[in-house]
């Protein structure tokens, strides 16, 4: 697709960019056969190829209406639409650039739009704001609408911190706890530490280090994603150079693939370009490590069979990181029947702060996705529904079957062995 870019972007990095990935578009519209808003909605801008025509419009020269900038936020970022391109083209990096054209020249959103955003990104990235608010929010659980009890997920598996007596660490790993994940579902990551611990690692959490980045950045604060992305690098660089840090381990696929951008966002910062690539390069999904040290897992837990789960793969890993079928080969070989559902490659809604401030089309999507899981699980006799990232674990909470991360099956079977 060729673009005549505007005088106004000619010189400007976002425009040259926005160029090059516009170039490798052929326009075949594959990627609204897997796109779930344009599955609901029928629309063309409401597609992946709809709003790449939107924003090479923008790059043109042509001024973003309202009209557009809702096309755009209506897009989940799922990023199914890379995985099914055939051109590769990359339509994440892509759409970024649009929604801050789209922000820039549009009139300022209502003031409860605005207000709202702003909470979402200022609360949620900020955990001694978030935690008390979502230990509030459970104990006052039953008065507040139904709404908002949805968003308040009871964690199946209690958190513990409870661990082998003493260990003689062998290797040394990073830990991003995440932002919002400690105080939703704080058992996620006490579940990835005694599994680690189980294979002499430890993983190491500084303090300074906090949110990926992804939720600022996603709400088009792109300077304040950057600002976290730097904090983080400046957490973890110093014990990096001080130790033999093996990896960094994300737990939740949301950050993974923020994270794993670093190099791409800061490639123009002279200051952390090098440092931020290093950061992609080290960073590891739980489900890239755990596949060396399976044979440990197995001699500990057994390969017979074992009850089942239902796995819904989060589009953060699958379409995002271009990670599939390795939790499931995981699960596999220690004996745990998984199963997927029918459209398992469709998002379920979450995608971060979408499911509040889209949350018809989010509800559209969850019911969708939770009726698959729910007919899987009977079909299957499953005993969980597992996922790999915190927004997807969150969304899909119902009363019927437990939700929970996979990381937490393989610790309570390393549990039981441990604790008959």
């Amino acid at each position: 697709m060729q673009t005549d870019l505007s005088p106004v972007y000619a010189n400007d990095s976002d425009g040259l960019e926005a160029q090059k990935l516009l170039s490798n578009c052929v326009h075949c519209g594959f990627c609204t056969a897997t796109c779930p808003t344009y599955q609901l909605l029928g629309d063309e801008l409401d597609g992946p190829r709809g709003r790449i025509y939107l924003i090479k419009q923008m790059a043109e020269g042509a001024v973003a209406t309202e009209k557009t900038r809702t096309h755009l936020d209506r897009c989940l970022t799922c990023r199914n639409c890379e995985s099914t391109c055939p051109s590769g083209v990359q339509y994440g990096h892509l759409l970024d650039i649009g929604r801050k054209w789209a922000e820039e020249q549009t009139p300022k959103r209502p003031a409860k739009e605005r207000i709202t955003r702003w909470l979402l990104k200022e609360t949620l990235t900020r955990p001694a704001l978030f935690e008390p608010a979502i230990s509030l929010g459970r104990a006052i659980k039953p008065l507040l609408p139904s709404s908002l009890q949805k968003k308040i997920p009871s964690p199946y598996f209690s958190a513990s911190t409870n661990s082998q007596a003493k260990v003689v660490y062998q290797e040394n790993m990073l830990l991003l706890e995440g932002c919002v994940q400690p105080g939703m579902l704080p058992n996620i990551n006490q579940a990835t530490r005694r599994v680690f611990e189980f294979l002499k690692i430890q993983l190491i959490a500084p303090s300074s280090a906090g949110c990926c980045g992804a939720l600022r950045h996603h709400l088009n604060d792109h300077d304040g994603g950057l600002s976290d992305a730097r904090r983080n690098i400046d957490a973890w660089w110093p014990i990096i150079e001080a130790q033999n840090i093996t990896a960094i381990v994300m737990n939740a696929s949301g950050c993974g693939v923020m994270v794993k951008d670093y190099g791409y966002l800061l490639r123009n910062d002279s200051e952390y370009a090098e440092k931020a690539q290093q950061m992609s390069v080290l960073t590891k999904d739980v489900s890239e490590i755990i596949p060396s040290y399976i044979q440990q897992l197995i001699a500990q837990v057994g390969a017979e069979v074992k009850p089942g789960i239902t796995y819904h793969p989060p589009c953060t890993l699958s379409h995002g990181q271009k990670i599939q079928g390795k939790v499931e080969d995981i699960l596999s070989q220690l004996g745990v029947r998984i199963n997927l559902c029918e459209n398992s490659h469709l998002c379920c809604g979450s995608a971060g702060t979408y499911s509040i401030l889209q949350e018809s089309l989010s509800n559209q999507l969850r019911e969708q996705k939770l009726n698959h899981l729910l007919q899987a699980c009977e079909s299957n006799q499953s005993q969980y529904i597992a996922s790999g990232n915190v927004g997807c674990i969150t969304q899909l909470q119902n009363e019927e079957i437990p939700v929970v991360h996979w990381i937490e099956i393989i610790d309570q079977l390393i549990m039981k062995k441990l604790n008959p």
